[in-house]
């Protein structure tokens, strides 16, 4: 989301995302075992009865339909129904698409998990922000909202390691201040905040190639959920602006001459030095010899 009002919800183009165990291994998804699978009910129509074979599903919303012929088919079409009311869905359990999808169940069954997500976003060259955050996001009165009352959850731990985060290209010699940076949560509740400052930056080799990229400064902050004090939204968000300065590097090769003089100047700076060094032995050597004839 940028200052512009442009928004993406739930990004899915060019990101992707894996699940994880407690241990940082993937899991791979699991396949459908028809056989165990337990006989569930026909789907529930709007109208109250059991779907029969000769009819057409039309799942009920429940209050939240919008026209008469609102059809609610499966759990998702529900919450989001709910979404636009402004409603909370406390017990998804009560719903009969969420139930006979087991979506409880899911949630339960990933209680611990982790996540790595990789990959790339297009963004507007103004300020803004992008987040990882648990629960479907939506807007609701100019809001930007996180549904989170599913999980059935007091705390989440948002603890997190950014392997690799760019504004741009590689180019030879920059360094991304946010690689490698691991943070562990240790309140029960709060949001990692970091405020980054994107520098436009021009690269050109010695071959004239320009490489169009950026680099960026960055601060970091954890908002914790104090005695008193409402909770944040738990997760990581990543507020950029753009700096008015523009960098440039260029990269040169020394001439030949330049060269040479380089090589004379270092050539003549040794022979003075050894001169000096010469001098001062063979005064020296001098002074003694003299001292030692007088003793004699």
């Amino acid at each position: 989301m940028d200052i512009s009002g442009e928004q993406h919800l739930d990004v899915k183009h060019d990101i992707f995302k894996k699940r994880l165990d407690a241990h940082g291994k993937v899991i791979e998804p699991a396949k459908q075992d028809s056989v165990n699978q337990p006989t569930l009910e026909k789907p529930l129509q709007k109208h109250g009865g059991r779907l029969e074979h000769n009819e057409t599903y039309c799942g009920s919303c429940f209050g939240a339909e919008t026209e008469e012929d609102h059809c609610c088919n499966n759990c998702e079409e529900v919450r989001e129904a709910y979404r636009k009311k402004g409603w909370a869905l406390s017990n998804p359990d009560l719903i009969d698409q969420c139930k006979r999808e087991g979506f409880l169940q899911k949630i339960k069954e990933e209680d611990g998990e982790g996540c790595n997500v990789y990959g790339t976003l297009e963004a507007n060259k103004v300020a803004g922000n992008f987040h990882f955050a648990p629960g479907k996001s939506f807007q609701q009165a100019n809001m930007h909202v996180h549904d989170l009352m599913a999980f059935g959850k007091e705390s989440f731990n948002v603890s997190h390691k950014i392997n690799e985060i760019s504004f741009g290209v590689h180019f030879p010699g920059v360094v991304n201040p946010l690689d490698k940076v691991e943070r562990t949560q240790i309140p029960m509740h709060g949001m990692y905040q970091y405020f980054i400052k994107v520098v436009p930056t021009v690269y050109t080799d010695v071959k004239g190639r320009k490489i169009i990229s950026n680099q960026f400064a960055v601060t970091d902050h954890f908002k914790g959920g104090g005695p008193g004090e409402g909770h944040s939204l738990p997760g990581v968000f990543f507020f950029y602006d753009l700096s008015p300065i523009k960098v440039q590097f260029t990269e040169k090769t020394m001439s030949f001459f330049h060269f040479l003089t380089n090589v004379c100047a270092i050539v003549g700076g040794v022979f003075t030095v050894s001169g000096i060094i010469d001098a001062f032995l063979y005064y020296g050597h001098k002074q003694l010899k003299a001292k030692l004839g007088k003793n004699t």
